[in-house]
């Protein structure tokens, strides 16, 4: 038997990094299989490492508390940062005339999470007991899985009780599986509430799609009849539109040329256009007809092209399409600007950011000689920007240590490890071309730290929180913990839901959408996705997600700084 004593050695020296090592290998090898099963067609992914490092750490396979705190800490650090890295560029601009009552719907949503939880802490709990806030709030986020607002509630706690905080864990695992499927039965029922037929919504999406105008670059190609352009310039009759437009090609006198600024227009002229959709309309009562002619399949001297050229030169971060001068300098137009795989009008001041993908239309040798200067490199595209996701994480780390002083608080509100690199990810996501930081992160590599950082904080949590689970959630409160979870989960869903479809007319499965994204629960998605062909619920998800990741991760700090102190 000795000579399997180094085997021994490695389970129990809890000190080793060997041990360590194994220790965290083993619990998320399990829990991310195990997280993969399906019951009744759900799965609860990779938060089933939480389950697994509790089990660990019922039977005793553990680490120092040390180890497992900064373990958790750092994990925490990179999930959410790389959260706000992918939510940064849409933050902002998920506030339009519907993302704003979306966005009020589920800021409402969130706000009754948060009062539910204290009406069930004062109906059913014991208030004089100062550790049953703290497990409500571990409740809460089982019950809206949001396994980042349970990071933050935890940091915070360590602030509010520094001799041991309450582990919330523990509730937050008993909340969490009936917190999926409320989710998604609240969501069902808000159909037979509000009575929708879903073939009548599909058809509605339909109608929606065929009327809607957007942003999405428009091609077309017009004759100038209108008098008054004889000798303006296209810079002219851009300034007295006021609507942005492009024009890639001109026919004049038989001759097809590149256009720019200073091209003069005559009457006859026959010219390509690419605008906004919801432009081309007035664009053509001002300028001419439509004619049925295409001037990209005409054959010139010299021979022009269109060409997709990515930007992967880091000095054109930041820089905008007026200030490339393609036109005038380079004799090119850039038509279309691709980011995120969705296609944007290429509007003069729109600044370009590395990943984006141009349509540059011209003479052969003039497009090649821009796609060298954008890059057009997609091997560069595949190199991390480690440099960024660093320098944002020292600056959010910073900002979240920054104390601010509230009147009435017995100590100085801080963002904490969660809120200030999340904050920080979002500004230098949106803005950080600005400052000439390279943001652009493939969507796997993302995904990957994301992951790496949320399976570390699950399996670190689970391992501290395992060796008083069984006590608290069988002997303890632990059936109240299941109760009260539920009815966080699904009574928001059942007022709000009813009030997005009854007061604001949203289509069900926008609503559907909305839901998940607010709860920021992909099974929910999942669901809704699977019934409808239309991309509705993927839009509901993602116009509150941001703001939602946003305020589940803030509201978790405040409630344990201002009623858990």
């Amino acid at each position: 038997m000795e000579s399997f004593q180094w085997l021994k050695d490695l389970f129990t020296t809890t000190d080793s990094v060997a041990h360590i090592t194994l220790l965290y290998a083993i619990v998320i090898a399990i829990g991310v299989y195990l997280g993969k099963l399906k019951i009744f067609g759900i799965s609860l992914g990779v938060t089933f490492v939480l389950f697994a490092g509790i089990l660990a750490g019922h039977i005793g396979f553990t680490a120092p508390t040390p180890i497992l705190t900064f373990v958790q800490d750092f994990g925490l650090i990179l999930f959410v940062f790389m959260i706000g890295m992918q939510v940064g560029p849409g933050f902002f601009e998920s506030f339009g005339t519907q993302g704003i009552k979306l966005n009020g719907l589920a800021a409402s949503a969130i706000l009754l999470n948060i009062l539910v939880m204290f009406a069930c802490y004062y109906i059913f709990f014991d208030t004089t007991n100062v550790t049953n806030l703290p497990m409500m709030v571990g409740t809460l986020y089982g019950a809206v899985t949001n396994t980042p607002g349970l990071g933050a509630a935890n940091e915070a706690l360590n602030t509010v009780f520094p001799n041991g905080a309450p582990q919330i864990a523990s509730a937050y695992a008993c909340a969490y599986p009936l917190g999926v499927l409320g989710i998604i039965g609240a969501t069902i029922l808000i159909r037979y509430i509000c009575k929708v037929k879903l073939e009548k919504e599909e058809e509605q999406l339909e109608e929606q799609a065929g009327t809607k105008t957007n942003k999405k670059p428009y091609k077309m190609h017009l004759q100038v009849t209108n008098q008054y352009l004889e000798g303006k310039t296209i810079l002219q009759v851009h300034d007295f539109l006021n609507r942005d437009f492009v024009c890639s090609r001109i026919e004049h006198n038989g001759d097809i040329t590149i256009a720019n600024r200073n091209t003069l227009l005559h009457l006859g002229d026959k010219m390509l256009i690419v605008c906004a959709e919801a432009d081309h309309e007035a664009i053509i009562a001002f300028i001419g007809p439509l004619i049925d002619i295409d001037l990209e399949q005409q054959q010139q001297e010299q021979p022009m092209i269109s060409k997709g050229v990515l930007i992967t030169n880091p000095k054109i971060n930041g820089k905008t399409l007026a200030s490339m001068h393609f036109s005038s300098v380079h004799g090119v137009n850039v038509t279309r600007v691709t980011r995120h795989g969705i296609d944007l009008f290429a509007s003069a001041n729109l600044p370009l950011q590395v990943g984006d993908k141009i349509r540059v239309v011209g003479p052969e040798d003039a497009v090649n000689r821009v796609a060298v200067r954008m890059g057009n490199s997609s091997n560069k595209l595949n190199a991390p920007n480690i440099a960024t996701i660093f320098v944002g994480i020292f600056l959010g780390l910073i900002f979240g240590s920054l104390p601010i002083a509230i009147p009435g608080m017995p100590v100085p509100v801080k963002l904490g490890l969660a809120g200030g690199p999340l904050i920080i990810a979002i500004l230098i996501g949106r803005y950080g071309y600005k400052i000439r930081l390279v943001t652009y992160t493939t969507t796997s590599a993302n995904m990957m730290l994301r992951e790496i950082g949320l399976v570390l904080f699950l399996a670190s949590v689970g391992i501290k929180a395992g060796a008083g689970f069984f006590e608290t959630v069988v002997e303890g409160d632990g059936l109240l913990y299941v109760l009260t979870g539920f009815l966080i989960t699904i009574i928001p869903i059942l007022v709000v839901g009813p009030i997005a479809r009854l007061k604001f007319k949203f289509n069900y499965f926008t609503i559907a959408g909305m839901v998940a994204g607010t709860y920021t629960d992909p099974p929910a998605l999942a669901y809704a996705n699977s019934i409808c062909s239309k991309e509705a619920p993927a839009v509901g998800y993602s116009t509150v997600y941001p703001l939602s990741m946003f305020l589940r991760i803030f509201t978790a700090q405040i409630i344990v700084l201002f009623f858990c102190g």
